[in-house]
């Protein structure tokens, strides 16, 4: 991805520069590994694959690392260089961001150990349907968080944050389809057990995803629209379009 620098000041120091540019690039590359570890969970769930589901859980030690990496950079960056307005906000996004990403790491390990107690139960795959539609609403939202941090588009962060509403109602929807089906059957409850679980982490990183929507809304508008009605929010980010009902 091409980094967008418009978010940040130019200045004398080009060390400086290249600090805050190195710290974006990390966190891209960060949410790229991201991104793919959640892509190969939920597909290792779909189709069975308790080796990937494994390779994927793996990941998550590497996402750690460079979150423990990237933070250190962010606090010395500040102690050194005392950043002020947007280059402060750059950091201090950054630094959510990170956070935010770890933890969709760590969803993305937790649908792998669901998965590989699937594939050990010979499960009978109900309620994968909500786990592949779930899923790839949720996968959209994670590039697309990405692709905005990326280019500084707040216009994209929102339509991420919007997103997540839609996800939301689809998970409600799936669960009470899912406990319904558990009542009929007792003998799926095992199963159904790790797919509402499944589907848990997946609605949780899609929460994340708007987290860091939001943070790149406020690093390029200095706006904290955190606990903002998708209207306001609409109104921040500069989209153009109108359809902000809130989903109930």
């Amino acid at each position: 991805m091409e980094l967008n620098k418009d978010s940040y000041s130019t200045h004398i120091s080009q060390q400086f520069n290249d600090e805050l540019e190195l710290i974006r690039t990390e966190l891209l590359t960060m949410g790229g590994i991201v991104e793919r570890q959640v892509h190969d969970a939920v597909k290792a769930l779909l189709t069975g694959d308790a080796e990937l589901a494994e390779k994927s859980r793996r990941v998550d030690r590497q996402t750690n690392d460079m979150e423990l990496m990237i933070d250190e950079r962010c606090t010395m960056i500040i102690a050194r260089r005392q950043p002020a307005a947007s280059d402060l906000r750059l950091i201090v996004a950054i630094s959510k961001a990170v956070n935010d990403l770890e933890r969709m790491g760590d969803e993305a390990s937790r649908i792998c150990r669901h998965a590989i107690e699937l594939v050990e139960e010979g499960d009978s795959q109900r309620g994968y349907q909500e786990v592949r539609h779930i899923g790839s609403l949720v996968s959209s939202m994670v590039k697309d968080v990405l692709t905005a941090f990326a280019r500084n588009d707040t216009e994209l962060a929102y339509h991420v944050a919007k997103q997540d509403k839609a996800v939301d109602l689809e998970y409600r929807t799936a669960m009470r389809s899912i406990v319904t089906y558990m009542m009929e059957d007792s003998r799926a409850i095992s199963s159904c057990l790790n797919v509402i679980w499944v589907l848990r982490s997946l609605e949780r990183i899609g929460d994340h995803s708007r987290n860091i929507a939001e943070q790149l809304i406020y690093l390029v508008s200095g706006t904290d629209v955190r606990h903002t009605p998708l209207a306001e929010m609409r109104e921040v980010a500069g989209a153009t379009d109108k359809d902000d009902e809130e989903p109930v």
